[in-house]
């Protein structure tokens, strides 16, 4: 596992932060099955998790993802975005 940002909050001797997920007991998940829905953003993607579809809370809504192997070790909150862009509203009248 490669020390990146997200690994880099948390103190080595703690571990990373494991959050238990019902997680299903069928190999491999079938694209038929509803994703896991989650609130956790803050936990860690296990290499168990390759393959499997999350529903992160972003704050509104929940936003699916698809885990795969690059995501490994990081966070499932970095792959939800909780904020909007911003745009300037343009007025038709001008």
């Amino acid at each position: 596992m490669f020390a990146t940002r997200a690994l880099l909050g948390r103190s080595v001797w703690k571990g990373p932060n494991i959050v238990p997920l019902p997680l299903p007991r069928t190999l491999p998940p079938s694209p038929k099955h509803s994703p896991i829905r989650t609130q956790k953003r803050a936990a860690t993607i296990l290499p168990n998790f390759v393959g499997l579809r999350f529903a992160v809370h972003n704050g509104k809504t929940y936003q699916e993802i698809q885990i795969t192997e690059e995501m490994v070790g990081r966070k499932l909150g970095e792959y939800v975005a909780t904020r909007k862009r911003f745009t300037y509203k343009q007025s038709k009248n001008k």
